[in-house]
């Protein structure tokens, strides 16, 4: 198929390779595990890379083919160099769509585009959490019911310190009694972003079908849009005449 979308999983990588609990619920590491479902589907083309990977795997030529970066990420987001944010994040601004899976919210790259800290109650207690579908017939929850359940995870809960999302797609409820806006979306830029909450490396969640059609969605919500218009910026010639003729951008005349 032509045009397939180029989508780049990128993982940590550190659980599953020092933690033999871990290791046992993902052996080939969670990019894996996402990579293999998306890899079924034929208008998608699938690289991985992790944080141990030369250049953590996203290298100038990866970052520029790549149409869709999902992102986790837990302990070892200050490894990541900010020179490889400050390239990434002008990609999203370029197009890029991005996905940032549980606490990759606390990455470099998904602060600095949402240009917050953050901030939110969290708990290890292996609870129930109850995921609600608040925008039916939204691209991202295609083909999920009104809400599904993972039998242990992580809470996180609120208040969250984050801009006002462009749009909330899915909320939690967990076992002890919290709640969590658990599927948001930006737009920064030309580039779309989704962060989708689930995904505490203790649990299987990433083998959970209703988990990996909303990632599959979401890659094909995020994807760059073809009929962006070209945005442009600095110093411009009129459009139209200023006293009466055109002028370039340091106001002189333009015969």
């Amino acid at each position: 198929m032509a045009n397939k979308i180029q989508v780049t999983v990128w993982n940590e990588f550190w659980h599953e390779q020092h933690q033999d609990n871990i290791k046992a619920v993902y052996p080939e590491g969670i990019h894996r595990v996402i990579a293999a479902h998306l890899e079924q589907h034929q208008d998608m083309e699938v690289r991985t890379a992790t944080l141990y990977d030369p250049e953590h795997g996203l290298t100038d030529e990866v970052i520029e083919k790549t149409d869709v970066l999902i992102w986790w990420s837990h302990l070892r987001n200050d490894l990541v160099p900010d020179a490889l944010v400050d390239k990434l994040y002008k990609r999203v601004l370029a197009g890029m769509g991005t996905i940032f899976l549980h606490s990759a919210s606390g990455s470099k790259l998904f602060k600095r585009l949402l240009g917050a800290a953050g901030g939110h109650k969290w708990r290890e207690a292996h609870e129930k959490e109850r995921l609600w579908v608040l925008k039916p017939g939204h691209p991202i929850v295609d083909g999920i019911g009104e809400y599904f359940e993972l039998k242990e995870e992580e809470m996180y809960g609120e208040h969250w310190d984050i801009p006002e999302p462009d749009e909330l797609v899915l909320a939690s409820w967990f076992e002890g009694g919290e709640i969590f806006r658990s599927g948001i979306t930006y737009t920064r830029g030309k580039g779309r972003m989704f962060y989708f909450r689930p995904g505490h490396e203790e649990y299987p969640t990433y083998y959970n079908a209703n988990v990996l059609r909303i990632i599959e969605n979401g890659v094909r919500w995020t994807k760059p849009q073809t009929a962006s218009p070209v945005i442009t910026s600095g110093n411009v010639p009129s459009i139209e005449p200023i006293n009466g003729c055109l002028r370039d951008g340091r106001g002189n005349r333009i015969e």
